[in-house]
Parts: structure tokens; sequence; C-alpha cells
């Protein structure tokens, strides 16, 4: 059995890797033909092609997908540990599949991603979820048909790496769309904010081969997909640690070469935008002017104990960089509030921040500690009453700039990528824009799959209402 340990996680030795290829023991082929699975997937785009990538192995074991949780024969959670709220939901999840086994004995259950790599929620289930069958972390998934196998003879299997493993290729997947796929450049992170835990449990950072990456792109096109999101915990930082003179803005121009209709990026750390990707984006049309960049705090001092790297004023800087090189530019990103000792004129820098920017799109969060990171360990924790009258008061600021965004849309006409069709309207569909915006609209012969113009004659906070042209 093999536990995650921070400590070991947290060394900052060498990394030695090797890329090899997935292969599938023939002795599991079909192994579980005729069984069905469930997957519940939490959190951010890696896990859901993590999920991708997991999905794909277990109907090469035989199993067929099924949306009832209450009748798989396997039921598998794919965890989130950012917040404590995924983690608990999580727990939850457990909870009424331990009821099931007790009703099924031969129910077979599973947690993997972020949660598995927590030493307290491994810990937590050898404590009181012995009952299920395996236990795998973030950096060995591609282990789950032999877990699955030992489990049916010897109970609970755990094995969950602390330290980055071989990186795997190859790996088969199970898209979820024929015109959208997720396609990794770069796993795990290094820069180790002092909240964040993603560094323990997706490891170390470690860049995917550039070849490997633009023949996984070139495939897609060749199967007609219409948009490509290169992903990574710090997609800006690709190729650091593998290369001299290649970095994440030579792969984008590499890829648009490629002709595919749309790329995207996610996610970004503004210590690693340069000059050079900011080009990029500006010269190719098929690299959408959308971009995410978290940048947590408008306060000087919160970052700094954040351990983000920049400054407010250097943010500032790097965005009108952007704004004034990429035409059409939505700019969304990631904000924290009530971290440890956050003083209203904090806060209210924050907010400061927010009236510049105008974000098109903000993910707003109440910090929420996590076991094992260094911010756990600062004083003057903020109350949660002050929390939430501070998240309330940001979400306000933040929804008014949504809007006026959104309203300057008005009239005008945007490619949309077709999504899928309204179940309760006729001849209504919904798809994105170049800018990642949501658009309900209405025609005829749309078909999904395909970008289609769009006039847009109304706009809301979160979403735009259209007609097709």
């Amino acid at each position: 059995m093999l536990k995650p340990n921070f400590k070991e996680a947290r060394s900052i030795d060498k990394r030695d890797y090797q890329t090899k290829e997935f292969t599938l023991d023939p002795a599991y082929q079909n192994y579980f033909l005729g069984k069905t699975y469930f997957i519940k997937t939490y959190g951010c785009q890696m896990n859901e092609h993590d999920s991708e990538n997991i999905e794909a192995i277990l109907e090469e074991l035989g199993f067929k997908k099924i949306d009832d949780y209450s009748k798989a024969d396997l039921i598998l959670l794919n965890t989130c540990s950012i917040r404590e709220n995924a983690h608990n939901k999580a727990f939850g999840m457990l909870g009424r599949c331990k009821h099931l086994k007790e009703e099924n004995p031969h129910l077979m259950v599973g947690l993997c991603g972020c949660m598995s790599q927590e030493e307290i929620v491994v810990d937590e289930v050898l404590k009181n979820y012995s009952w299920m069958n395996f236990v795998v972390g973030t950096h060995n998934f591609y282990d789950i048909p032999r877990l699955l196998v030992s489990s049916l003879k010897e109970g609970l299997q755990v094995e969950v790496y602390s330290r980055e493993k071989d990186l795997i290729e190859q790996m088969p997947v199970s898209r979820k769309t024929s015109y959208k796929a997720y396609v990794n450049i770069i796993y795990g992170c290094d820069k180790f904010c002092t909240y964040c835990i993603v560094p323990y449990t997706r490891g170390r950072q470690r860049s995917r081969e550039k070849e490997a990456i633009l023949n996984e792109v070139k495939d897609l096109v060749q199967q007609g997909y219409q948009e490509v999101t290169l992903l990574g915990q710090n997609v800006n930082a690709y190729g650091k640690d593998l290369y001299d003179n290649y970095g994440l803005g030579e792969l984008l121009e590499d890829v648009a070469h490629l002709s595919i209709s749309r790329i995207r990026f996610v996610t970004s750390h503004p210590w690693d935008f340069n000059e050079k990707m900011i080009n990029v984006i500006s010269k190719y049309k098929n690299i959408m002017p959308s971009i995410h960049l978290p940048v947590q705090s408008g306060s000087n001092r919160i970052l700094k104990l954040m351990g983000r790297r920049y400054t407010k004023e250097s943010y500032l800087e790097l965005v009108k960089k952007l704004k004034d090189k990429i035409p059409r530019l939505a700019l969304s990103t990631d904000i924290i509030v009530g971290f440890p000792s956050e003083s209203e004129e904090d806060f209210e820098e924050t907010l400061s921040l927010v009236d510049i920017c105008k974000f098109d799109n903000a993910f707003t969060f109440i910090y929420s500690p996590r076991v094992g990171t260094p911010a756990t360990k600062l004083k003057d924790q903020v109350a949660e009453k002050v929390k939430e009258e501070r998240l309330k008061r940001l979400n306000e600021k933040v929804n008014h700039y949504f809007l006026e965004n959104n309203q300057a849309l008005v009239g005008k006409t945007i490619d949309v990528l077709v999504e899928g069709n309204s179940l309760k309207q006729k001849d209504a569909y919904f798809g994105y824009t170049d800018t990642n915006k949501l658009v309900n609209f209405t025609g005829e012969n749309i078909e999904v799959g395909k970008i289609v113009p769009v006039t847009i004659t109304c706009a809301k906070t979160w979403s735009l209402d259209g007609r097709a042209k």
C-alpha cells in the first residue's frame, strides 16, 4: 500500500521522469464485460480531461457508462481538493455509496483525483471507508485496471505516489464531444502559492514533448474538431523544464499553423506571461482573444502573503499590454476574499483593481484553508461573516462589468460554436463566442459542432441572446 506524504511531495530535489506509452495488460481486456460504471467528476478542466481518459480505460475493460449511479456496478469519484466545498461533496457522495454497498455487496467503488493525494483523506478512507475497492492518485490513475481487479481478491487497494512518476503518453480518451477537445500540455505546478494545494496533489511541473502535443492536435484536426483547449495548472510555464528556447508562445504558434479553427489555453499565471505569447496571440486569428488570468487579490501585501510573485502594478501593466495588443480581448480571473489578515483596505484595493480591469468573467471565492499549505499557519483569520459580506460586494462589482461588457455586443454579429439545442424551444440553440461568452440563439438548419454567425439581440449578466444569420 502506498500512501501520499506531503513532506515528500514538497521536496525540491531534481525530478527524474521518463516518458512511457500506456499499454493495457491483455489479461484485463474485457475483464468486466457486461458491467456498468458511473463516474462523478469534481473540479477543473484537468479533472474533466482525466475523466475522459479514465472512461476510455474502463471501456477497454468492458464497462459501459450509465447515468444513474444507483444502478451502476462501479462508481468512481474523480475528486477536487481546491475548495473545502468540493471536498465535502465527495465525502457526502461516498456516504451514499456506502448505503448502496450495504444493499449490493458486489458494488465496486473507487476514489481518484486530487483528494486522493491528501494524507488526511487516505487516512479517513482507511479508518471509515475500508469497504471501498481502491484509492488511486493523480500520478497513476492509468493503473486502475490492476488495482480494481486486485481489490476483488484482496480488498481495498491504496496506491498514491507522493511524487510524480513517469509521464504516460498514448492514453486512451473518450471525448465528451466531436468538436471540442482538451489537450494536456503540462502537468503540475512549481509556484507553491501559500494557499494552494495543487503542487502537492498534482505534483511538480512536467511538460509534454512538443511533438506529442502537435501530433495529438493534428489527429483532432483530421477528425474534424473545431476547438482545442491546451491544459495545465500553469500553461505559461510550458517547456521551462524541458527546453531552452521553446515555451508556450512557440507552441501556440505551431498549433495555430495546424489550421484548427479555435485555440484556447488555461490556466495562466501572470508571472510567466511574456511578450512572445502576447505577440503570437495577437498575430493568429485562430487563437481566441480570451484569456484567463487569475489575480487573486488587488493588495500587494496580500499578494506577497499568497506568494504570487507579482504586484498589483505589474498585473495591471500586463493587462494593459494585453488589451493594447489583442483586439476584442475578453479577460477573466480568479479572486479570493478573506485571505488571512485581509483588512478592509486590502479588500478595497481588490475592488479598485476590478474597476480598472473590468473583467468579462470572474470566479470569486471565500478563502478556504487546505491542510498542508503554508497559509493555514498564518494568524489573524478573517471572520466568516466578514468574508461573506466582502464576497457579496465583490460579486455585485464584477457582475456590473459582466453586464456592461455584454451590452456592448448588442447589434454585433459574432461567430458562435454551436454546442447544443434547446430541449424546450424548437430552432433554439446555445454555443460560445470566440471570447467564451455563452449565447442562446434561434436559427434554422443549424448543425451542432459548427461555427455560425449570430447577431446579438439582448445582453444579460452571464449570457447573450441572438439570432443566427
